[in-house]
């Protein structure tokens, strides 16, 4: 073993006793507090993230070159693809169409142009789910599976289902305007009658 091999286990070595230390000190304030973590620290750890996180090319950014390269490696496809829910869901899967809105590989922003790959160590056709849809029509599922589904973190999906939540609250009538909104009928139903 060379001096260069040594040097390198003695700093692995102190860098496993670093994280030993602080995983001790953690576990000193959880018996400080009283409190018996149901995991510990070390083996949460464990649980990070162990896909790589999604990658965002933003279209403003590439050269010509780089566009021009783009266009000739994929031309457009000029196979009709499915248009409504019904054709979609009798095609092949893995869903071929990675450009159709309900894609789960990749996000097209509409304003930007950008482009947010989802799984960027997967191709489309290694993905177990492809369609959002199909997630949908499955039903109820919770948001870690949600979010194995969609590379993102469980948190995530809660925050994006709290604002979607908010979305339909505010754009939807209250019951008090939906109230307003009989009566005013009924009124003018009973103004009509009345004319007649």
């Amino acid at each position: 073993m060379s001096a260069d091999d040594r040097d390198d286990e003695d700093e692995g070595f102190e860098l496993e006793a670093e994280e030993e230390l602080s995983d001790a000190d953690e576990g000193d304030a959880d018996a400080i507090s009283g409190e018996v973590p149901e995991v510990s620290r070390k083996i949460r750890r464990r649980r990070r993230r162990t896909r790589p996180r999604s990658k965002t090319i933003a279209m403003k950014r590439l050269t010509r070159e780089e566009l021009r390269v783009g266009a000739m490696m994929y031309p457009p496809v000029d196979i009709p693809r499915p248009s409504t829910r019904e054709e979609c869901r009798g095609e092949q899967r893995p869903c071929p169409w990675v450009a159709c809105k309900h894609h789960l590989y990749l996000d097209i922003n509409p304003e930007t142009g950008s482009i947010k790959i989802n799984f960027p160590d997967l191709e489309p056709w290694d993905l177990q789910h492809t369609c959002a849809l199909d997630v949908a029509e499955r039903g109820g599922i919770t948001l870690e599976e949600v979010g194995e589904i969609m590379n993102l973190t469980r948190e995530r999906i809660r925050q994006v289902e709290v604002r979607g939540l908010l979305k339909l609250k505010m754009g939807s009538p209250s019951p008090d305007e939906l109230g307003a909104e009989l009566l005013a009928q009924a009124a003018l139903a009973g103004k009509e009658r009345d004319r007649n």
